[in-house]
């Protein structure tokens, strides 16, 4: 009965009960609260054991299914093309709005986490993308050298063609194994972030959780500027059309993405936007599903670069030129190669901490809030669907401009969901 009641609640509320519990504790106990610590560090590894076999899954299956899209190849690459493009300025937005707000200065594990790292020249780090050994790199989880090696493999597949097929219906259930895999350990989160937050608060105290308040303003006023001016901006030059009636015909959508959290959720709410501004039910049909699997501005590009400069805040770590271009440069990547995997936004933050040298432990402070910034990234997300969707649908003669500036709203597109 006990076990039914708890299966019942919502997973971000178990979450954020084991981080308020996890502080209380630390409240309570003080410095005895440490030997919770373990618990945290059980889930970290079980996190660090996922990543490398999930990248290399995920991103060959995402590159060969877009393969296999044959009648529709102009679209995808122009699509996925899209995509990328919003990807990476989505990264560098976050990246500028991290640097520029003091969102953990103010925390108090500096003086003892800093952690000494030797850097590479940018062109070693070019040469350390190609993996020598693939195995090895999987073995020891160097995520750069797996992200490259897995879109090399999708390629070759592409091109090898049918004799493939095995390889790539193999890589497509260990795809789905990892996934499952995914579910499992996410279902540890709340007894992590509980050890983890009894340790961090009975070691250093509350204050502590005070800078939340600005890593949580910090998503939204990129995720904000990115949407009004990245992608009202490539509707207005781009296409042509006017931002405030793409806004104005989106928004249903986006209240829907807002409250439920899920792109997959809010599919006919957005698919049925896109029809009300005049985009083609081929093309929609098409480009939004494609979208809520791929397209993470907010998921992949915003959160992960502002999160990292958090992190690396509150540990005292600073970080030099470099360090922005791997995690713009991984952000962007991650966000394509890691869609459609449960928990997306934690597996691509993991593969970002990791590819810069930051202590995954970080995650315990994100983890709790984790459904007020999830609202928010959503709605970047499902709205990047359906800029692409009318930009590109412009361009290829798959929109209406007459039914873009007409009057019909989607309000009944809430009410169906």
């Amino acid at each position: 009965m006990i076990l039914q009641t708890i299966s019942r609640i919502p997973f971000w509320q178990k979450v954020l009960a084991g981080f308020i519990l996890g502080a209380l504790v630390g409240v309570l106990l003080g410095e005895t609260a440490t030997v919770l610590k373990p618990l945290g560090d059980l889930f970290i590894s079980a996190i660090k054991m996922l990543v490398a076999p999930l990248v290399f899954c995920a991103i060959v299956v995402s590159i060969t299914s877009l393969g296999s899209q044959t009648n529709l190849k102009r679209l995808s690459l122009k699509t996925l093309g899209m995509f990328m493009l919003t990807g990476t300025v989505a990264s560098l937005i976050g990246l500028a709005v991290g640097s520029l707000i003091d969102m953990g200065g103010t925390m108090q594990l500096a003086t003892t986490e800093v952690r000494e790292r030797n850097i590479p020249g940018f062109a070693q780090v070019l040469l350390d993308m190609i993996p020598v050994n693939p195995f090895a790199s999987l073995a020891d989880g160097k995520v750069l050298q797996i992200i490259v090696f897995a879109a090399l493999v999708g390629i070759a597949i592409n091109k090898v063609g049918e004799k493939a097929e095995p390889l790539k219906r193999t890589i497509e259930a260990g795809a789905e194994v990892m996934f499952q895999l995914t579910r499992m350990v996410l279902k540890l989160t709340p007894i992590g972030v509980f050890g983890l937050m009894a340790w961090v608060v009975g070691e250093y105290g509350l204050s502590t959780l005070l800078p939340l308040g600005k890593f949580i303003a910090a998503i939204y006023i990129a995720a904000l500027i990115h949407m009004i001016f990245v992608y009202g901006g490539l509707v207005k030059f781009a296409a042509g059309l006017s931002p405030v009636q793409f806004f104005r015909k989106a928004m249903p959508a986006q209240l829907v993405a807002f409250s439920t959290s899920s792109s997959f959720g809010t599919l006919p709410a957005s698919t049925r936007a896109v029809e009300t501004m005049g985009v083609s039910k081929r093309y929609s049909a098409f480009v939004m599903p494609l979208g809520a699997t791929m397209n993470m501005d907010g998921c992949g590009g915003i959160y992960p670069a502002i999160a990292a400069i958090f992190i690396a805040q509150i540990y005292g770590i600073p970080l030099d030129t470099l360090d922005y271009v791997m995690i713009a440069v991984t952000a962007t990547v991650a966000s394509v190669g890691t869609a459609g995997v449960p928990g997306s936004a934690m597996v691509m933050l993991t593969v970002t901490l990791g590819v810069i040298g930051l202590p995954l432990e970080g995650i315990a402070f994100i983890a709790a809030i984790d459904r007020i910034i999830d609202m928010i990234r959503t709605a970047t997300n499902v709205t990047g669907d359906m800029m692409t969707a009318v930009v590109i649908g412009k361009s290829e003669n798959e929109l209406d401009v007459e039914q873009f500036y007409s009057n019909e709203t989607q309000t009944a597109a809430i009410a169906d969901n």
